[in-house]
């Protein structure tokens, strides 16, 4: 089940006996002390630890009240910060390597691409665009419960190409560096390193050698039809309010090329940062 959806379901099922307290249990339990103290005072003077223990026993709520009531602001808050501010996710797999590792724990902002409605994800206050070069967080086009990882590269309206490794938008070839090979510890292997500046700015990615640059496993998925595969490698046209995604561990990614366009209403947040790693804590820290 949708986490989102258990959260929201706690939040009301808390906030009915935080209310029910609030406006029927609370008066009544004031009304019964006020008695009992109104009582104790007539039959005689009534010390400090005496009213103290009057208040405590008429005014304490039941075991059952105080759990189900006592949680709801703690539930609510944190159901309102994951929905509209931050949401923690960890990374899975390696797509995102080397500018996230897999065991990396990090933030997704919720509001930067717009404010939407928790469960329905729906949008309901526009505020920016995702932007190319944006790591974003998205849901699976094909399977809507699983939240995905990857790079934007192109927005509405781009031409994207990839011919033999090479990254172009619009016509034009990003400028790569070649970096130092990249050593993978998890797979003891190495894999070629290139510094790709998209959108004004610099990020890293990798390539496999012995990788082929056409698409291995295309799916059939919506607008496929603006797609064309080629042994060299494809070229798409990115319809309008939807984006292409790419992970920088290029041969090692399954994103855009495989299973289509992310939808404008299929976006959960803009990542930014890296708030843990238990196996390595220089993680921490921003990144783009």
């Amino acid at each position: 089940m949708n986490f989102s959806l258990i959260l929201f379901l706690l939040v009301l099922f808390t906030g009915f006996f935080y209310l029910l307290d609030l406006m029927v249990f609370k008066p009544k339990r004031k009304m019964a002390t006020e008695q009992a103290l109104a009582g104790a005072a007539g039959a005689a003077t009534l010390k400090g630890d005496v009213e103290r223990r009057i208040r405590n026993q008429y005014m304490k709520q039941p075991l059952w009240l105080e759990y189900s009531a006592s949680f709801f602001p703690v539930i609510l808050f944190v159901f309102v910060l994951r929905s509209f501010v931050v949401e923690p996710f960890k990374i899975p797999s390696g797509s995102m390597i080397p500018t996230l590792l897999i065991g990396d724990l990090i933030l997704v902002n919720k509001f930067t691409y717009g404010i939407r409605l928790p469960i329905i994800d729906k949008k309901i206050i526009p505020v920016s665009d995702p932007q190319r070069g944006d790591v974003m967080v998205f849901r699976y086009p094909l399977d809507p419960s699983l939240d995905y990882i990857k790079r934007v590269v192109g927005v509405g309206g781009d031409v994207v190409e990839y011919r033999n490794k090479k990254l172009s938008i619009n016509g034009k070839v990003l400028p790569v560096k070649q970096l130092d090979k990249y050593y993978d510890p998890n797979n003891f292997s190495y894999s070629l390193q290139y510094q790709e500046t998209l959108n004004g700015k610099n990020h890293l990615l990798l390539n496999d050698e012995d990788s082929p640059p056409y698409v291995i496993g295309a799916q059939t998925f919506k607008n496929r039809d603006n797609c064309k595969y080629d042994v060299n490698g494809f070229r798409c046209v990115v319809p309008q309010g939807h984006y292409f995604m790419m992970g920088d561990n290029r041969d090692n990614s399954s994103d855009s090329r495989v299973w289509g366009f992310v939808s404008d209403d299929q976006v959960v947040g803009k990542a930014f940062l890296v708030w843990m790693n238990f196996n390595d804590f220089s993680r921490i820290g921003l990144f783009h």
